[in-house]
């Protein structure tokens, strides 16, 4: 993918234009994650000229929060990059089945939030609590590249506060904590020999065969946390045995990946993967705690009634975990089905931008 042509990269940001515009116009900027740094320098320079934010800049992450001395904070945060292009910039805008629709990269996952957000940033200079906006880099990648992960290292004051929102895509509905996240490889080991003398050596792979009879046989839990109810999953991602057509293998792994309900820890799930697989070579790959609702508050619950719908649990791991983990309860609004995120044929309901925005302004208003 070329990119983009240098008259479609804007050199302004107009904040007060609504968010469906200013979706297509953000997601035609393009952002792969480790190129984030236009799209930051033009938030950064929007924001700046707004005399109700201070303007705090980390790497491509902006901050920008109102100081009113309101008696509660809340933090609402997006990240700016996306997973890379696929002949799907610049955006469009088309009709289906009657239904109107922002199609391109980046529109569900999650520049079309972004957009609600800065909007809201711009448009709401006295809002009826004080707001820490957050947007930031490096959420598609490797979680120590993580933008939220380094200012939280480098600025932890910037997290105070009594609620967050993460925009991640859940149709313009409240998504509830995340699932914790847990992978694995499980070894076991023979002997090499030549296939020819097969009893002279140890068959690795037949060795590791109950390994996936349990996957296939497991039954996953399904737990309510916090009047949500978390589905987990265990699963078999990944395989690698075998040397040679010829040759008896001495080492077979399954590579697996766990999703457990926030009211387990990580150590827990690791000491339950021990309990089936026990027997095995066991080795941590990659973990993340999940996070509880965050809905118990007051001001959780008013969010609630503001939005008008049942909250769901989300099922996949976001950054809400990053907020829970300092103490700040979390959930996720944002537009856009997350069955579309890094689809080849991405595209954001206008109908939720439109529901999304409502939602935030009327909350925020109140």
């Amino acid at each position: 993918m070329e990119p983009l042509a240098p008259a479609s990269r804007p050199t302004r940001l107009d904040l007060t234009a609504s968010p469906v515009d200013l979706t297509r116009v953000i997601c035609d900027i393009e952002s792969v994650s480790g190129d984030e740094g236009h799209l930051a320098d033009l938030i950064e320079q929007a924001l700046s000229g707004l005399g109700h934010l201070e303007v705090i800049r980390d790497g491509d992450t902006v901050v920008a929060r109102t100081n009113l001395g309101r008696d509660r904070r809340v933090i609402i945060a997006g990240h700016i990059d996306t997973v890379p292009i696929v002949d799907n910039v610049p955006s469009q805008r088309e009709t289906i089945d009657g239904a109107e629709y922002i199609w391109g990269r980046g529109t569900v996952d999650m520049k079309a939030g972004v957009a609600v957000q800065l909007h809201l940033a711009a448009t709401l200079p006295d809002p009826a609590v004080d707001i820490t906006w957050m947007w930031y880099d490096h959420e598609e990648v490797s979680a120590e590249l993580n933008g939220l992960g380094r200012l939280a290292r480098n600025r932890s004051d910037l997290f105070a506060g009594d609620f967050a929102i993460l925009g991640e895509p859940s149709n313009s509905r409240i998504e509830g904590g995340c699932n914790g996240n847990l992978r694995i490889e499980v070894r076991a080991f023979g002997l090499r020999s030549h296939s020819a003398r097969s009893w002279v050596g140890d068959n690795a792979i037949h060795k590791i065969v109950p390994v996936l009879d349990t996957l296939a046989a497991y039954e996953p839990r399904q737990v309510e946390v916090d009047g949500l109810v978390y589905r987990e999953g265990l699963n078999a991602v990944g395989f690698s045995g075998g040397i040679a057509g010829n040759v008896i293998p001495d080492e077979a792994m399954v590579h697996i990946n766990y999703r457990f309900a926030p009211s387990r820890s990580v150590d827990e799930a690791i000491a339950h993967m021990h309990e089936l697989f026990g027997d095995y070579d066991i080795r941590v790959v990659d973990q993340a705690e999940g996070a509880r609702p965050g809905l118990e508050a007051a001001i959780a619950q008013q969010f609630v009634a503001a939005v008008g719908s049942e909250p769901a649990p989300k099922y996949g791991w976001t950054d809400v975990a990053r907020f829970s983990a300092m103490g700040v309860p979390a959930v996720n609004y944002g537009p856009g089905d997350p069955l579309k995120a890094h689809a080849d044929d991405e595209r954001c309901s206008v109908d939720q931008i439109i529901e999304c925005e409502r939602g935030l302004r009327s909350w925020l208003s109140t």
